[in-house]
């Protein structure tokens, strides 16, 4: 009887044993190790969406969302800012006066919910953008006059003026296409908890901490190289994504890490640890000047502060090498994009600030002092705004000072367009990838003069108060241009005149991270920042 109690007990242990095994390779925290068999990509990030609906959400972190569940009629190539069709098949036609777009669109399309896409369901998404009032209405608001149904297949829009960077505008991830069946169009009519696209991923999941994406069954196109994602939602820290990598609890980081930490990470790339995958971002740093305050008025003075200006230097001891010099308000994604500032005053060229400094009337004894405002919650431009006097003391000997100074975010953007300051640390994040988003809003002025300045329009908005004749007759031309190579011309001229009136010095672009795992491939960054989730898998083991 012993014997039998004794061989039972052991059958029973065995039988646990077994049952734990099984337990625990099955119940693992699927955002972290990954098998083949299952090929999830788990996502971290700091990045905290606050609406999913396309016509209101207008920050990043929702914008990627709907970037991967949902699509436009238009999109970029990834990696690049060259435009492509998704759910329209053709570049528009447009007609002679640039005012009226035809655009054929995709058949065999369904929504998630199973509604079918058709030239009313993209109708009804376009003027649900613009009527319902949220923060990204006015990209489609201001330009379209009328959205017309012209066949099943088919939209024709009308415009209110001519626009040729259009198509950029209709590549804006929220102006999707969504069911007709799942929104409402009527001011204020959001859903910010759901998302009912036509994109390779279905929304399962939206949580404060978490989201979930599943593979769309019935996707029109070419499925996604995984069977779906999780993000998991760090929201504004840093550290924790940082650890939650470092210890494979993602097989992705993306948005965003310090630059310590993104240092830090880059030094395990060298280990063969993990993967890091770099690219040029869109978003433009620069030093704005008030033509209309002293003695920022005199050309000299500007084109001094132009020249003096040691870019690698910033970059090196406050950006970390993180960071892109730029010599022009575009940016090198384009390919319109020209170093006027550094074919005109180089860079650090303290000789020719001096120079400049002196024909102004300008000496130790007779300094020229210019005040530089930066926002108070940035840290980076308040070491900026130093790092340039330090230098500025040290190399120009007295004759021009700079005195940094700050005020609190709110107070900062308000004073800026009412002319408050002399000068002032700022950065532009695009709302489309076109050189118009990073030209028009700088140096068109709709009401001024040479002698009175910018007294209403972009330049007032942006605190340069910088009025051009010129640069308004080239930004209408550009505007109207349907010709994309005389087009590029005119933004070579638009950069040109910005370097000789210097109203803005461009100082630094953004240089993007993404981190991976070493079992991931295919993890892209676009200059847009919009994270292409489907690109994205586990590394196949060969099987003999």
């Amino acid at each position: 009887m012993a014997i039998a109690n004794l061989r039972k007990t052991f059958r029973y242990l065995a039988l646990f044993v077994l049952c734990f095994a099984l337990a625990v390779g099955c119940s693992g925290d699927r955002t972290a190790t990954q098998t083949p068999d299952n090929n999830r990509i788990s996502i971290g990030t700091t990045l905290k969406a606050r609406t999913l609906d396309p016509a209101d959400s207008y920050e990043l972190a929702g914008l990627n969302i709907i970037y991967n569940v949902a699509e436009s009629l238009y999109t970029y190539e990834l990696g690049t800012t060259e435009i492509k069709p998704l759910l329209a098949t053709a570049i528009p036609e447009v007609s002679e006066d640039g005012l009226l777009y035809t655009i054929p669109l995709r058949q065999g399309v369904t929504f998630h919910d199973g509604t079918a896409f058709n030239g009313e369901a993209m109708a009804f998404s376009l003027n649900r953008f613009i009527t319902n009032g949220g923060q990204p209405a006015f990209l489609l608001g201001d330009v379209v006059e009328n959205i017309e149904v012209t066949g099943e297949y088919e939209l024709q829009i009308s415009l209110k003026q001519p626009f040729a960077a259009f198509p950029a505008l209709l590549a804006f991830p929220g102006a999707c296409a969504v069911s007709p069946q799942a929104y409402k169009i009527g001011a204020g009519e959001f859903s910010p908890n759901i998302l009912v696209g036509t994109g390779k991923y279905r929304l399962t999941q939206f949580g404060s901490d978490g989201i979930s994406l599943d593979v769309f069954p019935n996707y029109w196109g070419e499925k996604p190289a995984n069977e779906g994602v999780d993000l998991q939602i760090y929201a504004g820290n840093s550290a924790n994504l940082f650890n939650s990598f470092r210890t494979g609890a993602v097989d992705v980081a993306y948005q965003s890490l310090d630059p310590n930490q993104i240092n830090n990470l880059i030094d395990g790339v060298a280990e063969d640890k993990w993967q890091a995958i770099a690219g040029s971002g869109t978003v433009v740093n620069y030093l704005v000047l008030n033509l209309q305050q002293q003695p920022l008025d005199r050309l000299e003075v500007r084109q001094a502060i132009a020249s003096a200006i040691d870019r690698a230097l910033i970059d090196r001891r406050v950006l970390q090498e993180q960071a892109e010099p730029i010599y022009s308000l575009l940016p090198t994604a384009f390919d319109s994009y020209q170093p006027t500032f550094e074919t005109l005053y180089g860079d650090a060229d303290v000789n020719k600030a001096k120079s400049f400094l002196q024909a102004s009337g300008y000496s130790a004894a007779n300094p020229a002092i210019v005040e530089i405002w930066y926002p108070s919650g940035s840290i980076t431009r308040g070491i900026v705004a130093e790092t340039i006097k330090a230098y500025v003391d040290l190399e120009l000997g007295g004759v021009i000072q700079f005195i940094p100074s700050s005020v609190e975010s709110a107070s900062f953007f308000s004073n800026l367009s009412q002319g408050i300051y002399p000068s002032a640390l700022v950065d532009w994040y695009p709302d489309f990838l076109d050189p118009d988003n990073y030209l028009q809003p700088f140096l068109s002025c709709s009401k001024g003069s040479t002698k009175k300045g910018c007294q209403e329009g972009a330049a007032q908005s942006r605190g340069s108060f910088y009025y051009s004749d010129r640069a308004n007759q080239l930004i209408e031309a550009e505007r109207s241009e349907q010709n994309s190579e005389q087009r590029q011309a005119i933004f070579v001229k638009l950069q040109q005149l910005l370097a000789e009136d210097v109203p803005y010095v461009p100082l630094w672009q953004t240089e993007d991270y993404a981190f991976a795992q070493s079992n991931i491939n295919g993890v892209t960054i676009n200059p847009s920042q919009n994270f292409p989730f489907w690109t994205i898998s586990h590394n196949q083991p060969n099987r003999e």
